[in-house]
C-alpha cells in the first residue's frame, strides 16, 4: 500500500503504526504535543510483548496533512472525538482512502459512513496496550482482528488486510464485520467498566464472588439487548473471562483502557459502550438493571477522577 494514516497514535493506535511501519508509509495524528515530539524525536519505543522501536511520520496539526493522499486511514481515537477529527481531515486530504474504525463503542462507524462514497471498514481487536508515557506504549496482549465492510466489498479492503497481516497483525477479513464487533462490544461494556470502578485492580474483578457474579448479569442483560437489535456473536462474549477463570490464560494486571482514562482524568468511552444498551433497553422495554446502576456509577467516577486531577491536593 502506497501509506497508512493512523489517528490516534496511543495505546492501540501506538502497536498499529509501529507494526506497519515495518511494511509500509505510515504517518500518524495525534493530540498529545509531548507524545508527538518524543516520537518524533526518538520514534516510538513499544515495551512488554514484542519490543521494538519504530520511526513513521507524525504531527499533531491537521494542516500537516493538507494534500496528502492515504489508501487508508485507521481511527483508534476516543469515540467522543471521531466526528470533530473526520471533519478537520476531510478539507485537507485528497484521493478516496479507506476509512476504518478499529475503536470502542457503537457510533463511529455511523460517523464515517456520513462521508458520501467513502469505501467503510469496520472491526473489533483483541490486542490491548496501554499508554505509559511520551513517546512510549506498553503491548499486553497481542491478539487477532477482525475486519469487514460496511459499505464496500470485501475486494475493496483486500489489501489493507494483507498489509496488516504482512505486519504481523493477525488480521480475518470478513463480510460481515459485526458478529465480532458485538463479541467485542459486551465484553468492553462489562470488563471495561467494572475495571474503572475497582481502581484498576485487575484481581478485585476476577476472584471477587460478588465482581464474577456481576460480570455474568451484566453479560446476560447486554446479550439480551444486542439479540433482540437482531445482532449475533462471533464468539462468545466474555470467553476470556471464562479461560481466566477456568485457569486456561494467566490473570494480568491490566483493567482496561477506562481504568487508564480515569486514572488520568480524561473523558471516559462509559456513553458508547454500557451507556448504549441502557439507552437500547429502556427503547425494547428491556430490563437493565445492573448495566444502568454501573452506568450511573461510573459517570460520577469519570466526574470526581476530572475534578481531582484539576484540582490536587
Amino acid at each position: 500500500m502506497a501509506g497508512i494514516l493512523i489517528v490516534g497514535c496511543g495505546a492501540i493506535g501506538g502497536l498499529f503504526a509501529s507494526a506497519l511501519a515495518k511494511v509500509t508509509e505510515v504517518t500518524a495524528l495525534d493530540a498529545n504535543a509531548e507524545h508527538v515530539a518524543a516520537i518524533k524525536r526518538d520514534g516510538l519505543k513499544v515495551i512488554g510483548k514484542s519490543p521494538r522501536t519504530a520511526r513513521f511520520a507524525i504531527t499533531g496539526d491537521v494542516e500537516d496533512l493538507r494534500g496528502k493522499s492515504f489508501d487508508a486511514i485507521l481511527f483508534l481515537i476516543k469515540s467522543k472525538a471521531t466526528a470533530a477529527v473526520l471533519a478537520q481531515l476531510r478539507p485537507v486530504l485528497t484521493g478516496n482512502p479507506v476509512l476504518v474504525t478499529l475503536q470502542n463503542g457503537m457510533g463511529n462507524a455511523e460517523v464515517l459512513l456520513d462521508v458520501p462514497d467513502a469505501i467503510v471498514a469496520r472491526g473489533a481487536t483483541m490486542n490491548a496496550g496501554r499508554y505509559v508515557e511520551p513517546g512510549v506504549v506498553e503491548n499486553l496482549i497481542e491478539g487477532k482482528t477482525w475486519l469487514g465492510p460496511m459499505r464496500g466489498s470485501v475486494q475493496d479492503i483486500a489489501a489493507l488486510g494483507a498489509t496488516l497481516n504482512e505486519a504481523g497483525m493477525t488480521i480475518e477479513i470478513v463480510a460481515d464485520p459485526m458478529g465480532a464487533v458485538w463479541s467485542k462490544f459486551v465484553f468492553n461494556c462489562v470488563m471495561n467498566p467494572l475495571g474503572a470502578l475497582m481502581m484498576g485492580d485487575n484481581a478485585a474483578r476476577h476472584n471477587v464472588p460478588e465482581m464474577r457474579a456481576l460480570i455474568d448479569d451484566m453479560a446476560a442483560e447486554c446479550m439480551t439487548v444486542i439479540e433482540a437489535l437482531g445482532g449475533r456473536f462471533a464468539f462468545p462474549p466474555m470467553e476470556f473471562v471464562a479461560k481466566i477463570r477456568a485457569g486456561e490464560v494467566p490473570l494480568s494486571k491490566h483493567a482496561g483502557s477506562m481504568a487508564l482514562d480515569i486514572a488520568r482524568g480524561a473523558p471516559t468511552e462509559i456513553d458508547e459502550l454500557t451507556g448504549f444498551i441502557v439507552r437500547e433497553g429502556d427503547r425494547l422495554g428491556i430490563a437493565v438493571p445492573n448495566c444502568r446502576a454501573v452506568t450511573r456509577l461510573v459517570k460520577g467516577l469519570e466526574f470526581a477522577s476530572q475534578t481531582r486531577v484539576a484540582n490536587p491536593r
